[in-house]
């Protein structure tokens, strides 16, 4: 273990992981409270936004329909922070999803370690890397959306601002939005600092009722940005088709 990974270990194994776990489930997102990445780490990622070998492919959003702003997908090898927060929370959070498996009466279990559910991914012929940086100038947005990219998918994803909000840029809120069955969509407009970590669902969450657990749809995106430039770090844990 290198000493770079023992740090990220020991910022993550800080977290109030119980409580981020219940935030997870009855709210759909969860935030760390603090950075789980030093100032120089996110400016590090968000640098390598200029160097087009290190990534397979790059969005125009605007031209799309997605929004206004740009993302670019990570190739192999994924650079080694972003691979080792990858599997770090993937162990954290399959727990979680088996528990919402559960929930939904499904008999689906996802495996506990990262490579074991990205052979699955292959095995569908999912096998495109999906961790991802993105990057919004002044006036630009992200529409709601879900990230999905074929028949495998975990239900939970994290993002990471590369930027400082207030002095980087301004706008740029995090937003999640629920579509609760027969009843108004409810909205989340978050804004974390640089380097924390927020979890959320990318598809559904269990939420309960009067007859136990029902799903709940989530979209996500992000607010516009008013001034500077926002880089984020997007981690998604199933690969693409």
């Amino acid at each position: 273990m290198t000493r770079r990974d023992s740090s990220l270990v020991f910022r993550l194994e800080r977290l109030d992981w119980n409580a981020m776990r219940d935030s997870l489930s009855d709210r759909g997102y969860a935030r760390s409270g603090r950075p789980i990445l030093r100032a120089a780490e996110c400016r590090d990622l968000a640098g390598l936004y200029g160097d087009d070998r290190r990534f397979r492919s790059r969005v125009d959003m605007e031209r799309h329909q997605f929004g206004i702003g740009e993302y670019k997908y990570f190739g192999r090898p994924l650079p080694s922070l972003v691979e080792r927060l990858r599997e770090l929370l993937y162990a954290r959070l399959a727990p979680v999803a088996n528990a919402w498996m559960e929930a939904f009466g499904e008999r689906a279990r996802y495996p506990a370690l990262l490579p074991e559910f990205l052979a699955r991914c292959a095995a569908a012929g999912q096998t495109r890397p999906t961790p991802l940086l993105l990057r919004y100038e002044a006036g630009g947005y992200n529409c709601l959306h879900q990230d999905l990219y074929g028949e495998i998918a975990f239900p939970l994803q994290a993002m990471i601002p590369l930027s400082r909000p207030g002095a980087d840029y301004t706008g740029g809120e995090f937003l999640l939005v629920e579509q609760r069955p027969r009843a108004q969509s409810a909205g989340e407009a978050i804004l974390p600092a640089m380097g924390d970590l927020v979890l959320f669902t990318n598809r559904y969450r269990p939420a309960r009722g009067a007859r136990g657990f029902h799903r709940v749809n989530v979209r996500h995106g992000a607010s516009r940005i008013r001034s500077g430039r926002r880089y984020a770090l997007a981690i998604i844990f199933h690969d693409a088709k």
